[in-house]
């Protein structure tokens, strides 16, 4: 079974992925930075010479590479990627979806604790303007989130949970 993570940027996608993925012996799949290598630039860069329409195309095609892909993974996609294209029902027909619904307050803490460069939407901003635009993110994107087949809350899990979850999901 495929499992697609979603959820705005710090949430935990990535890092709860790859510690999921290999308690499940699966592989782990970024598409941020599937799209990053495939592409030869960054997310920023990309989205700076090209515009959102066409990042978001790009994304799209990457996104049904690994849908289509025979190989059971553990994907993380980035955090608008559900909300654009069709691309949540797609993530569903393709596998399991599990929204890590993670409090504002939290994802605010953990941009203020980690390299903010690597998030150029955020960079510079104190800890109230992220909490901000966090905010509008959210109420942006929620209605794609809240289609997610499993919802769990994102500020104290762990991998082994989700794990757990996921193998109770597939038995």
């Amino acid at each position: 079974m495929k499992v697609f993570l979603i959820g705005l940027p710090g949430c935990g996608k990535s890092t709860l992925g790859r510690e999921v993925a290999h308690l499940l012996k699966k592989p782990f799949v970024d598409l941020d930075d599937e799209i990053v290598k495939g592409e030869g630039q960054s997310i920023g860069q990309i989205f700076s010479d090209l515009g959102e329409a066409q990042f978001r195309n790009i994304e799209k095609k990457y996104l049904k590479n690994w849908c289509d892909h025979t190989d059971d993974v553990v994907l993380a996609t980035g955090g608008g990627t559900p909300c654009f294209l069709d691309n949540m029902s797609l993530i569903n027909a393709s596998g399991l979806s599990i929204f890590l619904d993670t409090t504002v307050s939290e994802i605010a803490s953990r941009m203020m604790n980690t390299e903010l460069a690597k998030r150029p939407l955020f960079a510079g901003q104190d800890i109230s303007t992220i909490a901000g635009r966090v905010q509008e993110m959210r109420m942006a994107r929620i209605h794609f989130y809240a289609q997610a087949r499993v919802t769990l809350s994102g500020d104290h899990l762990n991998a082994p949970s989700i794990a757990e979850e996921i193998l109770a999901l597939e038995s």
